[in-house]
């Protein structure tokens, strides 16, 4: 039986989802099963068909994904999907298995990665097959097209409708309510927080509001003042006639509950939309293309053509007459023709009929463009949006993916912790929060959005950054010195960084017989430039543009109270002070590792490298932040260079009348002086790990400084260096990379940081680190700990995000969460957790990387220097 929802809206409510397709439903149903029962669900369609992408998405499941969040939603989505009853009586997933095919040798290589990162993220039985063994699954796939394949047995359907309809009867049975028919026109806000929800029916009196509208998210953002970069893009579905190749898989489904509505909604198109497959999903990646049967017909998707950005402000609701919202004509050019720019020569309808001739010359019986909503990562856009407190988003979230953003989302309103069922799930890529400013302009929203549409099905190297779009936006002061000195700039948050410089190019012939060549996948985007970088910091001296960095201001009379509540160590700091710490969330998880320095009475500078996620930092200072307390983001009020290696302190000496011996300027302390006619803030600390000072200066003085500090270092050879040195540098002694090898998922002492907890103090997380500490103390078992690697091999170099086995052993115990190769110590090092048994320093382990398994070693910490 399907649905019945209510016409009548409710005055008041603890929480108002916008938005009833498949994400809005997860979130409703996973919210009642943690025990709420004020739920309102409200959209502007019919329900379970609403219009929105729910309903024309075909529904496929593939769970494989670089990206490790991605891969975990889908997971748990087919977990979920597996376990819900459609309106028929039957399951609602269909497991049929998925099978991405290659047409080329590049493409085989990305089906090996595609069977390490499925591995690495717990994906079940990923296989790579022949052919033949191909076209025993799908025997219409033509052999000669093809040179192997990938499968995933797990992957498979949901039909978005019949998937939103099963939860919304169960979240209906918990006391939800979905109200169709109802527009949402407005929030209301009052002292920063949400107040109530104004529809075309009414208003809602409320805690908290979820905006879960996808391609209609940067509309209803924009009335908040809160500019969502969500981009709506269309690709193109078609489903062809009957073929008698299929003529036994014929299905009747007009007899199906959810028919007459869904009929009402998508048309006669319903009749195929409705059937789920028999048979594995295909999708043929070469040529940004997939397939699924409907029956008797075969269902095609195209992402191969140009990008299709519509305006979000012009996107139409859904017509009370039966026009879908997110649905646009379709375009016959874009089918017919070569229009996509990476694939100039073939048009889709020629790769669709080459890879299943069945299909050739048969009519595209249901065609439409249908919208899905891009981000400027991929990855979904949601948390808690930090300008009003109760205004949540779930956006850019796919049907696969939304299983588990639902439960992680609801899990994050209920406890402060996006988690899964096996435990927290760190969403730093994913937090509303990320962006920077310029990442809300429609111009760059736009842009970026029909770029990630572009490379939806490129194979992209893990280092590719933007080459045009968008680029050149913030620029640090030291912008022109870094073009003049060759710098090779990719784009970080926006910000124009070096990764290395080609004016230190004769640095390579000086240390060459320290730099293996990388000449495969690991190869590209990297230059050998970076260690001889690398070493040249480690012999002598080098300088480096950190301003991305971010750096929160934390003044206020009450400030150094609230610092010791955000920090684990003890921040009992007197003026002058710089002390290492880390943040916690409620659950333990690190938030945020950080340096904080006391720089006067009542104003704590905060610094931390998290770059493109380092923005979630900020906000969830702010949100933490007591009333009489400010936190400023001052990334970009100060220059930040950091001068570093044995040389440093004869370098600064030249410039400065300040004593730099370690008696007069111990480690981790901070003093304020003139750099001859700069004023900074210097602090000893170098996360390069050599003797060092981090330089911070207000932004117009940042050029004339790093001027001074190159023409004082001149005699001792300073040399600018990039982000692939510090990098190398970085991890040679252990310094962790937040969002890398440090996150969220991690408890400080897994991570190997205890050290910087003083269980003594009070700080947020730590009843909850209390607890899984008492629970190991009493014979439970730590997940797992931090285990720094070294391959055995000298000359070899892997990349992060491949699984870690023992050796001979095929179960995963773990992945690399970053590498790197250390040329100071001769060998790459890789940063893994792994369980307790198989992190103790010696112990030997292997590591699959593009089809190789290379024999490692867990290591003590740092693994260079002590």
């Amino acid at each position: 039986m399907a649905m019945n929802p209510t016409e009548t809206l409710p005055e008041r409510a603890g929480t108002v989802i916008v938005g009833a397709g498949i994400v809005g439903c997860n979130i409703a149903y996973q919210l009642t099963e943690m025990g709420r029962d004020d739920v309102v669900v409200v959209d502007q369609g019919p329900m379970p068909t609403t219009g929105g992408s729910s309903t024309h998405a075909p529904g496929i499941m593939f769970q494989t994904a670089e990206p490790k969040t991605l891969s975990q939603f889908a997971n748990y989505s087919r977990t979920l999907y597996s376990e819900l009853e459609g309106a028929d009586g039957t399951q609602a997933y269909n497991e049929t298995g998925g099978i991405e095919v290659a047409r080329s040798e590049e493409r085989m290589a990305f089906l090996q990665r595609r069977v390490e990162h499925a591995k690495a993220w717990g994906i079940d039985d990923p296989q790579l097959l022949s052919p033949s063994e191909v076209t025993d699954h799908l025997p219409l796939v033509d052999e000669s097209q093809i040179l192997g394949g990938y499968y995933s047995p797990t992957d498979g359907q949901v039909s978005g409708v019949v998937a939103c309809d099963a939860l919304a009867r169960e979240a209906m049975d918990r006391g939800a309510t979905f109200v169709p028919h109802t527009r949402t026109e407005d929030v209301e806000t009052a002292d920063g927080a949400v107040q109530a929800v104004v529809t075309e029916n009414g208003t809602i009196d409320c805690d908290e509001v979820v905006v879960a509208t996808n391609i209609w998210a940067r509309q209803l953002g924009e009335k908040l003042g809160v500019h969502l970069p969500v981009t709506p893009v269309e690709h193109q579905y078609t489903m062809t006639e009957s073929l008698e190749e299929l003529s036994e898989s014929a299905v009747d489904v007009t007899d199906h509950p959810l028919f007459e509505n869904y009929e009402n909604v998508s048309g006669e198109k319903a009749k195929r939309l409705l059937v789920g497959p028999d048979r594995p999903i295909l999708r043929d990646q070469d040529n940004a293309m997939y397939f699924r049967t409907h029956g008797d017909s075969y269902g095609i998707g195209s992402y191969n053509h140009e990008p299709i950005v519509p305006d979000p402000q012009e996107l139409g609701g859904n017509d009370p007459d039966g026009e879908q919202g997110s649905v646009h004509e379709f375009t016959d050019y874009h089918m017919e023709n070569a229009t996509h720019p990476d694939r100039p020569h073939k048009a889709p309808r020629q790769a669709s009929d080459e890879l299943l001739p069945a299909t050739a010359g048969k009519e595209l019986e249901f065609k439409y463009n249908g919208m899905f909503a891009e981000s400027p990562n991929g990855l979904p856009v949601m948390g808690p949006v930090q300008e009003y407190d109760g205004l949540w988003t779930a956006a850019a979230i796919w049907v696969t993916h939304a299983g588990g953003a639902g439960k992680a989302l609801a899990e994050w309103m209920e406890t402060g912790v996006p988690k899964l069922d096996d435990g927290p799930i760190d969403l730093a890529h994913s937090d509303v929060n990320r962006f920077d400013d310029h990442e809300g302009s429609w111009d760059f929203a736009r842009d970026i959005g029909a770029e990630e549409y572009r490379i939806v099905y490129n194979i992209m190297h893990p280092k590719w950054v933007w080459t045009d779009s968008q680029r050149d936006i913030r620029r640090t002061p030291m912008y022109h010195t870094h073009k003049e000195y060759g710098a090779e700039l990719w784009a970080e948050a926006g910000w124009e960084e070096p990764q290395w410089f080609e004016s230190n190019a004769d640095l390579v012939d000086r240390y060459e017989d320290q730099i293996p060549d990388r000449d495969g996948w690991e190869g590209i985007y990297w230059s050998p430039i970076e260690g001889a970088e690398t070493l040249h910091v480690r012999e002598h001296v080098g300088l480096h543009d950190m301003t991305s960095f971010n750096k929160m201001e934390v003044v206020g009379a009450e400030a150094g109270a609230f610092v010791q509540r955000l920090c684990t160590n003890d921040m009992d700091l007197d003026v002058g002070d710089v002390k290492y710490t880390l943040m916690c969330n409620e659950g333990g998880g690190v938030r945020a590792d950080i340096t904080v320095t006391r720089v006067d009475d009542d104003r704590y500078l905060l610094l931390t490298t998290g770059r493109e996620v380092g923005n979630n930092h900020v906000a969830w200072v702010r949100e933490q932040s007591p009333e009489g307390v400010l936190v400023n983001d001052v990334t970009s009020n100060l220059a930040a260079m950091v001068c570093t290696g044995p040389d440093a302190r004869k370098v600064l000496s030249k410039v400065t009348d300040v004593d730099l011996s370690d008696e007069a300027f111990p480690f981790f302390t901070s003093q304020q002086f003139f750099v001859k006619n700069v004023p900074v803030t210097a602090l000893r600390v170098s996360y390069a790990g050599e003797l060092g000072w981090e330089l911070y200066t207000p932004s117009e003085y940042g050029e004339r400084l790093w001027e001074h500090v190159l023409e004082a270092g001149a005699e001792y050879d300073i040399r600018p260096y990039g982000n692939g040195a510090l990098d190398s540098l970085r991890i040679e002694k252990g310094f962790r990379l937040w969002g890398k090898d440090l996150h969220t998922e991690h408890t400080p002492y897994e991570a190997g940081l205890g050290w910087a907890v003083d269980m003594d103090t009070d700080f947020i997380g730590k009843e909850a680190l209390a607890e899984s500490t008492a629970a190991a103390a009493d014979g439970g078992e730590r997940r797992h700990e931090v285990a720094p690697l070294t391959l055995d091999d000298p000359d070899a170099t892997i990349l992060d995000d491949r699984p870690v086995f023992a050796p001979g052993e095929d179960e995963t115990l773990g992945y690399v969460h970053s590498a790197e190769y250390g040329y100071s110590v001769g060998a790459c090092i890789a940063y893994t957790y792994l369980p307790p048994e198989y992190a103790e320093p010696g112990t030997d382990v292997e590591v699959l990387f593009e089809g190789d398994r290379y024999a490692a070693t867990v290591r003590e910490e740092p693994i260079h220097g002590g």
